[in-house]
């Protein structure tokens, strides 16, 4: 395991700070047919305060690179290369104690160690894409919550006295008086109708928007430094995902908390992401601002991705575009690259036989296509 103190993180042109950087990351499922590459070579940093998109069709790795930062890849998964640098600070620093930066290669971390479960859930939280199979159906949603803000929420205890009134000495767990009003307070935050009487509901007794709404508020109850929300608003009618989206610009205005977005709503990314990781069959594609990527997107997975969205307006008579072809089987995958038998672009005896490059086609604009290479 990695685990060094240095004064700074890594900071991009803005001055903000990394919080983390995945690396040439590499996931693979060994099964009784082959080996299925989950994610290949992906590489991309979130900087604190940061929303970063992660889009692609089912199946391309976005879920799987979300479990590799968690150290939560189901068996026979497992991670066979790259790295995945956390820059942690502490969170409850003690006034004249050293806040050292501490940088964890989270790749090398025991999977079931204190450090990990420190980690997760309580500085990098996640929303699951399906909340029935998540949540324990003898617990009830206030349950849930608690043991989330039991285990990761501390408050500061200060020492009375003349001119020390406001110095904050110590931290100390919620008690359980607190951990209820704080889950209370957390499903009224998230829109749930009468959260005193819904806090003792068990997962049966709430309808499937409603289960969705209690993850959401378990991870934001542990105030993380970064969220990773994998489908967050799937179950959602337009109205409460609007007021989920808010609460989460608002955590991350005042908390500086960093997102990692997943998701097939490219009018929800729009709106919430600065910067979007285009991703097919486990192989990062493209990478790019958000404005750059939706005016001016480079590589043809990302333009037919663009061009298949509906469009409000007059009609036109077309009918709604689509990506010719199938997804290839992830246990034989093609040769050269991945998209050529769907692509519009395809060069034959080139983009069958030559593996792209991840090439820089703009400024912070990448893309792995032989259209871009010399």
């Amino acid at each position: 395991m990695t685990l060094t103190a240095q004064e700074t993180a890594p900071t991009t042109t803005d001055g903000r700070e990394v919080l983390l950087e995945v690396q040439d990351l590499k996931v693979e499922f060994n099964i009784r047919g082959g080996v299925i590459k989950a994610v290949d070579g992906l590489t991309f940093d979130i900087k604190r305060g940061q929303t970063v998109g992660i889009i692609g069709e089912s199946g391309c790795g976005k879920s799987v690179t979300a479990r590799a930062i968690l150290r939560m890849v189901p068996k026979p998964g497992r991670i066979t290369g790259g790295r995945i640098l956390y820059y942690r600070r502490p969170r409850h620093p003690k006034p004249g104690q050293p806040q050292d930066l501490q940088v964890i290669d989270l790749t090398t971390v025991d999977p079931d160690g204190e450090l990990i479960r420190q980690i997760r859930g309580g500085e990098i939280a996640m929303i699951f894409q399906e909340p029935m199979s998540s949540l324990t159906p003898v617990y009830t949603a206030g349950t849930h919550i608690n043991e989330a803000v039991s285990l990761h929420r501390l408050l500061p205890l200060k020492k009375l006295g003349d001119q020390m009134a406001e110095t904050i000495m110590a931290y100390r767990h919620v008690t359980r008086e607190e951990a209820r009003e704080i889950a209370v307070q957390m499903l009224r935050r998230v829109g749930i109708p009468k959260p005193e009487q819904r806090v003792d509901s068990y997962p049966h007794q709430l309808s499937g928007g409603q289960r969705q709404r209690v993850m959401i508020a378990i991870a934001l109850s542990t105030e993380p430094s970064m969220l990773i929300a994998d489908e967050p608003t799937t179950a959602l009618d337009v109205s409460i995902e609007a007021q989920i989206l808010d609460i989460m610009r608002e955590l991350q205005r005042t908390a500086n908390m960093a997102i990692m977005f997943i998701t097939h709503n490219l009018g929800v990314i729009a709106s919430m992401a600065e910067e979007i990781v285009v991703m097919y069959m486990g192989k990062q594609v493209e990478r790019a601002k958000v404005v750059d990527l939706f005016y001016n997107p480079k590589h043809p997975y990302t333009k037919a991705l663009l061009q298949s969205v509906p469009r409000l307006g007059p009609k036109t008579g077309q009918r709604l575009a689509s990506i010719e072809g199938m997804v290839p089987d992830p246990l034989n995958l093609p040769t050269g690259c991945v998209f050529h038998p769907r692509c519009p672009a395809f060069m034959p005896g080139k983009c069958d036989k030559i593996v792209p490059r991840w090439n820089q086609v703009g400024e912070n604009h990448w893309a792995r296509c032989l259209l871009y290479e010399e």
